[in-house]
């Protein structure tokens, strides 16, 4: 098959960006500072308070231009269906001290979207964020294959056989981080090098994923992978289907090449094949135990309907609602449902519920209003958006400050992809 040019329609971004002078970088730096730090932990908050600082006062400058914004509208009305919810479940929350320290940490991720979308309208400073982006998860994923080999890496040592990367054996978040932003990856590569860059970078980014053991982040990476392939060859189904089952294949032989060199790999294999089981006990071991973490979060659900029992308390409710033979009651309780449909359900109640409901109808609503274009560019970021919250999965918490503040990350890529079609952005602030 052919390398599509980047200036193709099947390509999913545009030419290489030509220079930028200093202010026009600084916002898509520190966009990218804050994806960079994310593995240092809290340090992560620095260029995030300091992007949110730069969007008060762009608000207080010219909230009415501002306004003007298809991107800020779009992006302070997504935050409201995030956080409205939120604040609703405070009020009464069984947690109250947590879920208002909660609210109020929310509330940085609405100026930090509109400093995005108002000073990142120009193409080129997306084309930099993807480029800086795709050569940072390429150097989690080397890192990673590197600990693989010598048990060491940037992130420390290996604990176990799961590969943990940059992000330390305390913090496993490895593969679901690099399933989520390998549709930026694969973005960058397909630009550069064409459909066989593709290839080798969805297959070293596949063994990666594998071997961090995040059973959660296979299926978004599958999810991903049919992505990359359904979308650039639209109406062109036998070509899409060629590629998807070629990479298919190529992490199925590297699935197998880890299922016969690691034990720990097998066994987390032959536990997920028991989800096919008929036996309850042995679906909720394929289930890691959340079984009865699902249940009570039903539970808990169905007895706080109208606002949940507060962002953050699900661990505070959990013994009033288990069962008596729940296993988690010997550990005081789970800390979120591992859920996102009975995170939002069990913490914000309806009103979360409609809220992202109403949020992924005005997300659509956005893209559908975009031009073509636009929405080419934007697809990278969209489809990590829809793979990291496919519904029929397992799920990092989305209201902890970690995988909220990485959700907002990959929330506002798409944001700034969708509205980057200026020649220059609007006047910083100062």
């Amino acid at each position: 098959m052919s390398d599509a040019s980047p200036m193709d329609v099947s390509s999913w971004s545009a030419a290489r960006p030509a220079p930028m002078p200093l202010r026009q970088l600084l916002p898509p730096l520190l966009l990218w500072l804050v994806l960079a730090l994310l593995p240092v932990g809290r340090i992560a908050e620095l260029p995030l308070l300091a992007g949110a600082g730069w969007g008060v006062l762009l608000l207080f400058r010219d909230a009415r231009a501002l306004w003007r914004l298809p991107g800020v509208r779009l992006a302070l009305g997504l935050f409201a269906c995030y956080w409205l919810p939120s604040l609703l479940s405070a009020f009464d929350a069984v947690a109250p001290e947590k879920t208002w320290t909660q609210v109020a940490a929310h509330m940085r991720y609405a100026p930090f979207a509109v400093f995005a979308v108002a000073t990142m309208r120009d193409a080129a400073q997306w084309q930099w964020l993807l480029r800086a982006s795709a050569l940072l998860l390429g150097l989690w994923i080397v890192d990673a294959w590197l600990q693989a080999f010598t048990g060491a890496s940037l992130g420390g040592r290996m604990d176990g056989d799961r590969l943990s990367g940059i992000f330390g054996a305390d913090n496993l978040k490895l593969g679901g981080v690099v399933a989520t932003l390998s549709p930026l990856l694969l973005a960058f590569l397909q630009q550069r090098l064409g459909w066989r860059g593709v290839f080798i970078g969805a297959v070293v980014a596949a063994g990666v994923i594998l071997l961090a053991g995040a059973r959660a982040a296979w299926l978004v990476y599958a999810l991903v992978l049919a992505g990359v392939c359904l979308r650039p060859f639209a109406g062109r189904a036998r070509r899409a289907l060629v590629m998807l089952a070629a990479l298919l294949a190529a992490a199925a032989a590297l699935g197998y090449a880890a299922y016969l060199s690691s034990p720990l790999f097998a066994a987390r294999v032959d536990r997920t094949l028991l989800l096919v089981s008929s036996e309850a006990d042995d679906v909720d071991h394929a289930l890691a135990g959340r079984l009865p973490i699902w249940r009570t979060a039903r539970d808990m659900a169905l007895a706080h309907p109208f606002n949940g029992v507060g962002v953050r308390g699900f661990r505070h409710d959990y013994l009033q609602h288990a069962a008596a033979d729940d296993p988690w009651r010997e550990q005081q309780g789970a800390l979120h449902p591992h859920q996102l449909v009975l995170e939002v359900a069990t913490e914000t109640g309806l009103p979360g519920l409609v809220g992202w409901l109403f949020g992924v109808a005005l997300l659509w609503r956005g893209v559908r209003r975009v031009t073509p274009a636009a929405r080419l560019r934007a697809w990278p970021p969209l489809l990590a958006l829809a793979a990291m919250c496919f519904p029929l999965n397992t799920h990092y918490a989305f209201h902890s400050s970690w995988w909220g503040l990485f959700f907002w990350w990959v929330l506002v890529a798409v944001l700034v992809a969708l509205h980057a079609d200026r020649a220059r952005a609007v006047p910083e602030s100062g």
